[in-house]
């Protein structure tokens, strides 16, 4: 039996999506499959009822998947305490995050940081990754802290008992495109044709958003898929090269928006808001890290 099975079906835990999970342990869908069939050989009895969508686990998986995550996580718990026994841990936090957040929230908190951090000598190691991936990070205790969107459809498995979130704040996501010579819209909904629409990819949590929020509002216009990109840094220079209408994170594009660049495509029926959340185990952590979080608490 080898540990990266293991990850394997945690990750398949995670997604509830062989494809998905795949993407999130770098290795193509057959071999994804053929892991998991080779951790079903290993114990001897099947993992996951075959032909259910979302992925369901058998009886027999539930109770591996449970002790392979209590591993994982005793795992990560050892590797803390090897490195602080080295001195490094607790000189180290480290943040898992998502890439726009990490531009966007995280820019400006570390500002706030600063004076905790030159106070204890210390360093903010910061990891961008997916959601379900900053999520593993935390369990397995690679990372302090998970920085993350909340929202209904983007729901992390935490377990309560052992897990805290604080709420550090609000964001939207705003139908926007470039402006032209008059202030006005370079595109706009409903003037008969299709709007030029530059889409997320589904494996960001972003795009999980609006893809869902297009589907299920009466009020979605028209669109022309024309772009997919896996970063909001990228869409958003691709609507101010007028490209197209993107859902871009109001936290994001406030300032081309107050600079005439950019203006809203539709009104606020077809903006998505969410929470932002920073999570971390309920365990004590390391004194710079639990600094770091006293700060965030509401006084």
């Amino acid at each position: 039996m080898q540990l990266k099975w293991l990850e394997d079906l945690a990750a398949l835990a995670q997604t509830r999506n062989f494809s998905r999970a795949a993407e999130l342990r770098s290795v193509t869908h057959p071999a994804f499959g053929r892991r998991i069939k080779a951790l079903e050989a290993w114990a001897g009895a099947p993992l996951i009822e075959r032909g259910s969508s979302p992925v369901t686990f058998t009886a027999s998986g539930v109770s591996l998947l449970d002790n392979a995550q209590q591993m994982l996580r005793s795992l990560g718990y050892a590797r803390e305490e090897l490195l602080s026994a080295a001195g490094r841990q607790d000189n180290t936090v480290t943040l898992a995050t998502g890439r726009t957040l990490a531009r966007t929230l995280v820019a400006d908190w570390l500002v706030k940081l600063q004076p905790v951090l030159e106070q204890a000598g210390g360093e903010f190691r910061i990891l961008t990754r997916s959601l379900a991936d900053t999520a593993q990070l935390l369990e397995r205790g690679d990372a302090d802290f998970m920085l993350t969107y909340h929202h209904p459809l983007l729901a992390v498995r935490l377990n309560a008992r052992q897990y805290a979130y604080l709420s550090l704040g609000q964001d939207r996501l705003v139908p926007l495109t470039r402006a032209d010579a008059h202030g006005q819209g370079l595109h706009r909904f409903g003037r008969g044709s299709p709007a030029p629409y530059l889409a997320y990819a589904e494996t960001l949590a972003l795009g999980r958003l609006v893809q869902d929020h297009l589907a299920n509002n009466p009020h979605a216009p028209a669109l022309r898929r024309v772009v997919e990109c896996d970063s909001a840094d990228a869409l958003i220079e691709y609507v101010l090269k007028g490209l197209g209408v993107a859902w871009l994170p109001w936290s994001m594009a406030v300032g081309p928006v107050k600079a005439g660049q950019l203006v809203a495509a539709g009104d606020k029926r077809l903006e998505i808001a969410f929470e932002v959340r920073i999570c971390r185990a309920k365990r004590p952590l390391s004194p710079l890290a639990e600094s770091i979080w006293n700060s965030l608490e509401p006084r």
